[in-house]
Order: structure tokens, then C-alpha cells, then sequence
């Protein structure tokens, strides 16, 4: 459907801080400059940013930079390429932002907090918390959980959020999610609490998927998945929400690359199902306080 960044690109990649430009150099103005679009991306969230079967960099959240990609491309009348830094931490992935090492990370969780210091796109996805539990488990209910050791990936959750699930829970640090799903495994800990969207595709990821559940079928916690960029940087802003307000369009509209796309991870036979109805009623939802997208410009592809 698209092309994919090969993992063995990434392996020749470090970490290093490019020369800082003056601050006056939108993003915009970098990628003319530079014909490269630099993104901060992880490769273990199941089904936003993952390495697949081929050894290929891909995911939702991929296959949207690629679109942003391609904007660029057109609105600029020349090549662009993608330039991707493995960033895990959340942290890290922020100070990348802020100090201009990287030009715009996805598959990020919005939180206010955040939204002090980068700013954040359209959501492109909407979750929640759930939790990784063992299948044969009773655990579901916030009643279910008092007094269990319920899982968090440090700095990905705010521990207030964990609340809504029981107060009486006891809280486990964990360092990553890798490490989380194993410790359900291992009984370390009761459950993982993580986004619920992501936790369903490592499950299905895992050597034995069917000994385990995500819980509950309503999450928890809401929050919107976007795109973290510098703090105002509105030029960008704009052609990054216009390249998801128009792939949601297109979605809805019936256009075939858009809905291929979004049924590869989230149709019937995707990654994660998600009822097509909740996905229009998001997609709408996102793409109503906005304007539609002019027929010729969905066109124009």
C-alpha cells in the first residue's frame, strides 16, 4: 500500500543532536532546505509503530507520516525523504521536540501536561485504559482489581489516571511494556494497565495470545493518539492536521486508498477490530468542527 522504512535503515542510525538552526526555521523551512522530514518513532506499538514479518518499519502511525510526507512533497514541488530515530522513552521523545532533534513524533498520547511544552495535532485515534490479563483471571471489573498489583509503564500514565480503574489497587513500576507483558506471564504482577488499542496488538503479538484478555470492553480512561510538533509552528500544524482531517475524509467518503489503510489495522480482518461505526462516528466527530475537504483536492491525488 505504501513504502516502508527497512529496519536495517534504522540500524544505521544514531541518536545525535543535529546543529540547532536559527529559531526563526519552521519545520516547513528545514525540510526545503534540507529535503528531509526528521521523525522520532518507536518500533514495538502494535498496530501504530511496529516492525513486521519483512523486517519493515510500518504502522498506522507510519503510513499517516508517510502521507504528511507526501504533502510535503507537493506542497514544496520537491523530493522529501524521511529520516526516523528510534525514541522510546516518552521523555526523551518530548526534549527531541522541544530542542529541534527531530521534526514531529506520533502515536502519542495527549495529555495537558504535554500540551505545555510541544504542540499536538488532530487526534488521528482515540483510546483508553485497559488492562493485559491472564485469560483464566476474574479480573474485569474495577471491583475485581481492589487490592491487586496492577502494572504501569513509568512515565506513560499518569498515576491519577489509574484511580478510575480502583484506588485500592497496588501500583507497580514497570520500565517498559515488553517487560509489563512479561510479568503477567510470570504472575509478578495481575495486570498491565496501558492504552488499550496498543495492548490488543501486542496480545496478538505474543507466542500464546489466547491465554490472555484486555479488559474491560469500555476503557477506563480516555484520551486522543496525535502528533506531538515545536510549539508554535502553526505553518506545520496546519499541513499536518490537513493531511489527517483529509485522510479521514477520504475514509469517509469511501476512497479507496484511505479505507484500505484504515481497514488494514482497525477492519474486520486488522490488527485490532474496532467496529466501523465507532471509526466514522470518531472520524466525523474529529472533522466537523473543521471544513470538509474540497472534492478536487481529494481528487488531485
Amino acid at each position: 500500500m505504501f513504502n516502508k522504512v527497512s529496519l536495517i535503515a534504522l540500524s544505521l542510525l544514531a541518536i545525535v543532536a543535529i546543529p540547532s538552526q536559527s529559531l526563526a526555521e519552521t519545520v516547513i523551512e528545514r525540510v526545503a532546505r534540507t529535503g528531509t522530514l526528521t521523525v522520532g518513532a518507536r518500533v514495538d506499538l502494535v498496530p501504530y509503530s511496529y516492525v513486521n514479518e519483512k523486517e519493515e518499519l510500518t504502522g498506522y502511525s507510519m503510513d499517516l507520516i508517510e502521507l504528511i510526507r507526501e504533502q510535503l512533497e507537493k506542497d514544496l514541488g520537491k523530493k522529501v525523504k524521511l529520516n526516523i530515530v528510534v525514541d522510546d522513552e516518552i521523555s526523551d521523545r518530548i526534549k527531541s521536540v522541544i530542542n529541534g532533534e527531530v521534526d514531529i513524533v506520533c502515536d502519542t498520547i495527549f495529555t495537558w501536561q504535554r500540551d505545555k511544552f510541544v504542540d499536538f495535532s488532530l487526534a488521528y485515534s482515540v483510546s483508553g485504559i485497559k488492562l493485559l490479563v491472564k485469560k483464566d483471571s476474574n479480573l474485569s471489573s474495577p471491583e475485581s482489581f481492589k487490592g491487586k498489583r496492577i502494572g504501569i509503564v513509568k512515565n506513560s500514565l499518569r498515576q491519577e489516571a489509574i484511580k478510575v480503574i480502583e484506588s485500592q489497587v497496588t501500583i507497580v513500576n514497570i520500565n517498559s511494556l515488553e517487560e509489563g507483558l512479561k510479568a503477567v506471564a510470570d504472575g509478578k504482577i495481575d495486570g498491565l494497565a496501558f492504552d488499550g488499542t496498543i495492548l490488543e496488538g501486542m496480545r496478538q503479538t505474543l507466542a500464546n495470545p489466547d491465554a490472555y484478555k484486555v479488559v474491560p470492553n469500555e476503557s477506563y480512561f480516555r484520551h486522543g493518539i496525535a502528533c506531538m510538533i515545536p510549539e508554535n509552528d502553526s505553518t506545520f500544524l496546519n499541513l499536518v492536521n490537513y493531511t489527517i482531517a483529509k485522510m479521514m475524509d477520504g475514509y469517509l467518503t469511501g476512497d479507496s486508498r484511505y479505507v484500505e489503510m484504515i481497514n488494514s489495522y482497525f477492519g474486520k480482518d486488522g490488527i485490532v477490530t474496532i467496529q466501523p461505526d465507532v471509526i466514522r462516528n470518531f472520524f466525523e466527530m474529529m472533522i466537523i468542527t473543521r471544513e470538509q475537504i474540497p472534492p478536487k483536492e481529494m481528487s488531485a491525488e
